[in-house]
């Protein structure tokens, strides 16, 4: 599993929460920001699709809001 993070005060941080138990024993590496063509670092936001997960919600994006707040479903036809 890749877990990631960065270094704060000389002490990784992850970015998020993680199922580590205590004293597990984990080996770091240093990776460099994504560069453009002309070697400039890519703006993160342009890389979010690296985010995306297969969810197995087929309609998940028809009906975004009947699964977060429970509207009505929207209908295939529309």
């Amino acid at each position: 599993m890749t877990y990631r993070g960065h270094v704060k005060g000389g002490v990784v941080v992850f970015d998020s929460p993680t199922p580590l138990p205590e004293g597990m024993a984990v080996l770091i590496s240093e990776v460099e920001p994504p560069l453009d063509i002309e070697g400039q670092p890519i703006d993160p936001a342009f890389l979010i699709g690296d985010l995306a997960v297969d969810t197995g919600i087929p309609d998940l994006g028809r009906n975004i809001d009947h699964y977060l707040y429970g509207h009505p479903k929207v209908d295939d036809e529309q």
